[in-house]
């Protein structure tokens, strides 16, 4: 029998296949593990990533959704919240509770089983439109982020581009 973490993924799953999220597209990667999914994210309108066709995994651990996914970018990113490997670095993909390590983020700002794939996917689309430089993944975005704005959105048109060209 399928544990409950497997049952509420392909719940999820049905439930955007029926009622998708604007800008995005969700799937499997492959159809018998569905802790492990592709999504496409289409730059959101007004942003800087607009017109780019965005994709990325979401892997979900065993202990769904006692613990969060990763989601990393397969199309090469240029943000500050986002690694150079493409993971995504936002409050609500961190493990549940306190970080001593991080006084910004509280522990409601981070993973909690409660959330879904739905929440994700708006973080990020969010993420994508407000950069949050403070605790910045890639710091030389976030760098370029504040002092260099005209170099940022360069470097990020660059990244739209390749990414309607692999599409």
């Amino acid at each position: 029998m399928a544990d409950y973490g497997t049952e509420l993924l392909k719940r999820q799953l049905h439930e955007l296949a029926k009622n998708p999220i604007d800008l995005v597209s969700v799937g499997l990667t492959d159809e018998s593990n569905v802790h492990d999914w592709e999504i496409l994210i289409m730059g959101p309108d007004g942003t800087l990533y607009e017109g780019g066709f965005f994709k990325a995994r979401l892997v979900f651990p065993k202990d769904f959704p006692n613990k969060p996914p990763t989601m990393t970018f397969q199309s090469e990113m240029w943000h500050p919240n986002i690694y150079k490997n493409g993971e995504v670095c936002i409050s609500i993909l961190h493990d549940p509770g306190e970080d001593p390590h991080n006084s910004h983020e509280t522990a409601e700002e981070r993973w909690r089983p409660i959330l879904g794939v739905e929440q994700i996917l708006m973080s990020v689309i969010s993420m994508l439109s407000d950069p949050n430089d403070e605790s910045p993944a890639n710091l030389d975005a976030a760098i370029q982020w504040r002092n260099d704005r005209a170099g940022f959105k360069k470097k990020v048109r660059q990244c739209v581009r390749k990414s309607q060209e692999e599409c």
